[in-house]
């Protein structure tokens, strides 16, 4: 069984860059910015069905896209969250908020309706995001 990028996430989002376990993604959600993580790994649901070394470098990674949100767009706070109660493969949710923003103070998930990025604004997000890791294009 080889790995396969869920199709809801893979509607919902751009890609941003391939790290040495997770897909970096873009939320298509222009109200929040927003990075998904996705472990290359066929069958997850849950964090716990990774490897320890793999959980540790999950998180690593998580580290990294906590970064680069903040080098992009600045927040007052970071939400970071695993659910998968609509798409079962494991992912990682990565979200700058700030103290107003559409959801503020609740979550993000399941509030209002998404607003898309205009595809200037989509370039522009994924270039700085791809430039905090030190390349103009996602790896595939």
């Amino acid at each position: 069984m080889s790995f396969t990028l869920d199709p809801r996430l893979a509607a919902d989002t751009f890609a941003v860059t391939t790290l040495p376990l997770c897909e970096v993604r873009l939320m298509n959600d222009a109200r929040y910015a927003w990075l998904i993580l996705v472990p290359r790994r066929p069958g997850l649901a849950e964090v716990t069905d990774l490897a320890d070394d793999e959980r540790a470098r999950l998180w690593r990674e998580v580290d990294q896209a906590a970064a680069a949100l903040r080098s992009v767009a600045p927040c007052d706070k970071l939400n970071i969250g695993a659910l998968g109660n609509v798409v079962r493969q494991l992912h990682v949710h990565v979200v700058a908020r700030r103290e107003g923003d559409d959801a503020w103070p609740g979550p993000v998930w399941g509030h209002g309706t998404s607003m898309p990025y205009q595809p200037d604004e989509a370039t522009a997000r994924l270039a700085a995001l791809r430039q905090h890791w030190g390349h103009e294009k996602a790896r595939d």
